[in-house]
Order: structure tokens, then sequence, then C-alpha cells
């Protein structure tokens, strides 16, 4: 995710760390080389191209801009919707922490075994979700975590956040069963465990399900349609002018309809998705300093405005 300070006027119209020119520009050159060999061919023989009105191309904007919006909003909502799941994970696992530090009784080393057990798990659960969510590679950044007698049956698990769930209750329940807290508080407990899990069935829920590609598929192909044929319809009035706003009437189609894609799906690595990283090292850091330790990692700090 791309974290700045607030632009001046005059660099906001060259920022590219963030924008989203670098993946359309394609498309506007193409644009703009097409509007110039249309102009060209207006200029020197006039008959070329019929006159057409332009009411056809402002209708056709005019729906182009509402199906460009409904999925911008549409994207967004899931961005968004991923943010806030990510906050609820934070807050689950401080909730979590807090109540195993405060209610299992620690004065014995079975209660402090489970304590600690049961942080470092919640730690382990959050990175998970983060490489479940991404795709890559979880076992260097969890197998800390977790205690060896789980990793060779942890490697093989389908869904290893929900192995690390599973593991998590049966922890809880032997605070149960050897009366380390109250029944009342391992039921407090239990309902922060199904939170996380809520969590998790929701964020898979936007991962594995995009936006209908039918739908995908035609605000393409109308975004294109409508800007190749766009220069077509405004040499005759605007002459040498058409290219430049050809050009910039491309980067606003394109651009809306890029950076919906990219807002689509908010958990990879794209400049505009989230920062999982950062959001899963912030409950590692919260919850290995609730627990006293003095090794902790540092935080995750924006590289070049990129924070990952």
């Amino acid at each position: 995710m791309i974290v700045r300070q607030k632009l001046n006027t005059f660099k906001i119209f060259f920022t590219l760390r963030g924008s989203i020119v670098p993946k359309i520009y394609p498309q506007i050159l193409l644009v703009t080389l097409l509007s110039i060999i249309v102009t060209t061919i207006q200029h020197w023989s006039p008959s070329a191209f019929p006159s057409y009105g332009t009411a056809p191309f402002t209708l056709l904007g005019v729906a182009l801009s509402l199906f460009l919006g409904f999925r911008n909003n549409a994207s967004y909502q899931r961005w968004w919707e991923g943010r806030c799941l990510w906050g609820q994970l934070v807050y689950d696992s401080r909730s979590f922490t807090r109540q195993v530090l405060s209610f299992v009784d620690d004065d014995t080393e079975a209660g402090r075994d489970a304590q600690r057990s049961m942080i470092h798990l919640t730690i382990a659960f959050a990175h998970a979700v983060r490489h479940r969510l991404r795709g890559t590679e979880p076992w260097q950044e969890i197998e800390p975590f977790v205690p060896t007698v789980h990793h060779d049956s942890m490697r093989q698990a389908k869904n290893v956040p929900d192995y690390i769930m599973r593991l998590l209750g049966k922890q809880l329940g032997d605070v149960r069963r050897q009366q380390l807290s109250s029944e009342l508080m391992v039921q407090n407990m239990d309902e922060r465990l199904t939170s996380m899990t809520i969590v998790l069935a929701a964020c898979e829920r936007i991962h594995y399900t995009p936006l209908p590609f039918a739908y995908m598929l035609l605000v393409h192909r109308t975004t294109y349609l409508y800007c190749i044929t766009l220069p077509f319809g405004l040499v005759a009035s605007l002459g040498w002018v058409t290219p430049l706003i050809c050009a910039v009437i491309a980067y606003a189609f394109f651009g809306l309809d890029a950076l919906s894609e990219e807002l689509e799906e908010p958990f990879g690595f794209a400049s505009n998705q989230l920062p999982l990283m950062a959001l899963s090292r912030t409950i590692e850091i919260n919850l290995l300093d609730a627990m006293g330790e003095t090794d902790i990692p540092p935080e995750i700090t924006p590289i070049n405005s990129y924070l990952q």
C-alpha cells in the first residue's frame, strides 16, 4: 500500500509511484497514436471521414461512466471490507492475549506454558492467514511459533490457518480440563477464537469470489470500443486538439478500469493493495510485548512510500 504525505499541485502530475499510469500507458499510447493518424488524414483530406455528431459518444460515455463507477464502488467495498477484517483480527488477537494473560492461572508451570503456547499460536495464525491469502510459503515465519511435534502434520494440512486454529482450540480445551481458568472465561476466550475463524472465512470469501466475469468483460470491451472510436467522432470539430482530448479521456476510463481491477483483490502485493505484512507484524509485536518478551522484531516501515 502506498503511504505518502499530501502532495502539492505540481508533484501530483509527475508522481508515478502508486499511480495507475504504468499499467495503462500502452492503451493511452494506442489511443493517442490512432487519434494522430485520424487527425492527420482529416487535415489532408477533409472529406475522408463523415462529420459525425457527438450525441452517440456522449450517451455511451455516460453509460460507460456509470458502469465504471459501479465497478469501482464494488471493488472499493471489497478493499475496505478486507481492511476492516484485518482490523478485527488485530482486535481479536489483542483481546484474546489479554484474556489469556489475565485469566489463565500462571502460578504453575502448566499455566505459564499454556499462556505462551496459545499466544504463540495466535501469532502463527495471523502470519498463516496472510500467506494463505497471498499464496506464499508460510513455514519460515510460523514454525517458530508452533510446537515442533505439529510441524509435519501442519505441512500436510490443506488449510494452515484453520489447522492452527484447531490447535488453539485443543489448547484451550486442555486449559479447561486442567482447571487453569473458569468455565466462563474459557467460553469468552473461545468466542474470540470463533471471531478469528470468522475473519479467516470472510477473507477467503473475498479472495476466492471475484466480481462476475461477464460484467468485467462488458466493461473492458466497452472501454476499448469507446476510446478507439472516439477520435472519429471528435476530429471534425476539434481538429488537432483531438489527440490531447482523446488521451485524457483514455487515461480516465482505462485508469478507472485498471484501478478497480487492482482493488478487487485487496490481499496482493500491488501498490494499492493492503499492507498485510505490516498488519501481521503489528500483531506479532503487540503479542510478544504483552508477554514481556525482549526479542521483538522491528516494525515494517514504508520503503519508497510502499508499505508491504
